[in-house]
């Protein structure tokens, strides 16, 4: 009933009383029970998602540490609640973009379900989907959509084509399709998950609003706005009545409907919807949170498109200054503010100290994702532009080059034979 209690308050955003419930209850379990007993493990998981929630996850990573050794201490290494343990790891490590560790994790606690003696199907089907997301995000679009299609076909025969966890691998299925811009074929599966979300859910349940705002996200990444924008007003209604506005879950569904004003170029709505989230993010988790840092770069990118840059250039900085302090120097979310603010300073002509933040952001996604990432081409082509806006064109020539050769391999596409660049 408590564990219920501090789930409940979780969903509402009630994460200052989840946190108290769940410490006092871990402090209990210490007092009163051997370091050894599965219910601690219970309350340190509890406490650990609270913080997790709350987007500490220093806190939460030694809990879900903590509650691993002692499931081994008593089940041993290759027992199904180690597994479990490891996928809460997994997932812990993923919220921080920390994926090689997200990876080992998800695929030891795989492995230790596939060879469990009774092995769950269902518990394999949510690791398959946890690695199919891993994968869509390190742009492994082969492996993922062989995880999803795992988890969907495992779903499909133990619950029926119609439950919800189905739709939930058909949502996953469409992301995949969606960020390798497969449109046509992502978006009705985003229907077919929605179909069956309406058949089995009230029309207001918050997975509506998930399939909602998932094929809304899909129609804003075509340009189509118009039919984008009653969809996120749709579920920023059922979140509303759901939850309250000022829940932090509503502030990504705010900030999706004020991209989409902002691409309609109704910067002044926009604005006003992304300072909203901001001040329920800064709220809920803090002026430091890694969520704060996103909403700013929002904001940051909806002052420049108002040539604004003199209001964007702090909101970029302080952006840079929470990923750095949270996730450390080298990190993949630290190499897109670098770029934020570099293009920033661009903008202001004010290229010297644009080009060092270019060139750190190349290294750090050369450094994380391999040279011939997608990423890695898009870094290549902004320090190239640095360099043309500066005339170093034969500086700017090798980057452009380097950068076609990685989508020519990415594409498959016949190589370019170049004889120089013409510039207008």
């Amino acid at each position: 009933m408590i564990a219920n209690k501090i789930q409940e308050l979780r969903l509402e955003g009630k994460f200052a009383e989840a946190l108290a419930i769940s410490l006092k209850l871990v402090q209990c379990a210490e007092d009163f029970l051997a370091s050894s007993d599965n219910d601690i493990v219970v309350r340190i998981n509890d406490l650990a998602w609270v913080y997790s929630d709350l987007g500490h996850y220093a806190k939460a990573e030694p809990l879900y540490k903590r509650a691993l050794e002692i499931r081994e201490k008593i089940s041993g290494n290759n027992h199904s609640d180690v597994a479990d343990s490891m996928n809460n790891l997994g997932l812990l490590y993923f919220k921080q973009h920390r994926f090689p560790e997200a990876e080992q994790f998800y695929q030891r606690a795989l492995l230790i379900q596939e060879n469990s003696q009774s092995p769950s199907q269902l518990k394999i089907a949510t690791i398959s989907n946890n690695l199919a997301d891993l994968y869509v995000y390190q742009d492994r679009s082969i492996e993922s959509e062989a995880f999803c299609r795992r988890a969907l076909s495992i779903r499909e025969k133990a619950l029926g084509p119609d439950h919800p966890d189905v739709a939930e691998s058909l949502n996953i299925l469409a992301d995949i399709y969606r960020h390798q811009r497969k449109y046509s074929l992502a978006e009705p599966l985003y229907h077919q998950a929605l179909s069956i979300r309406e058949k089995a859910l009230e029309p207001e349940h918050p997975d509506m609003a998930d399939s909602l705002n998932n094929l809304a996200v899909c129609y804003g990444n075509q340009k189509r706005y118009t039919e984008a924008e009653p969809l996120y007003r749709r579920v920023l209604a059922i979140q509303e009545k759901a939850l309250r506005m000022d829940h932090p879950e509503v502030v990504l569904y705010l900030g999706n409907l004020a991209t989409c004003c902002c691409a309609q170029k109704r910067y002044a709505e926009a604005e006003h919807l992304y300072r909203q989230a901001l001040t329920i993010q800064e709220k809920s988790f803090g002026l430091d949170h890694l969520d704060v840092a996103t909403n700013l770069t929002r904001l940051a990118i909806c002052d420049g498109n108002q040539k604004r840059y003199s209001e964007a250039e702090p909101l970029c900085q302080r952006a840079l200054a929470i990923r750095e302090k949270a996730l450390g120097p080298d990190h993949l979310d630290v190499a897109t503010s670098l770029t934020r603010l570099a293009i920033c300073y661009g903008n202001q002509k004010r290229y010297s100290e644009a080009e060092p933040l270019y060139q750190r952001a190349l290294e750090i996604r050369e450094k994380a994702l391999g040279p011939d990432h997608s990423d890695v081409a898009d870094a290549l082509d902004n320090l190239a532009f640095c360099c043309v806006n500066q005339s170093r064109y034969a500086e700017a020539e090798p980057l452009w080059q380097r950068a076609l050769a990685i989508r020519e391999k990415a594409f498959e596409l016949p190589p370019i034979h170049w004889t120089g660049i013409g510039l207008n």
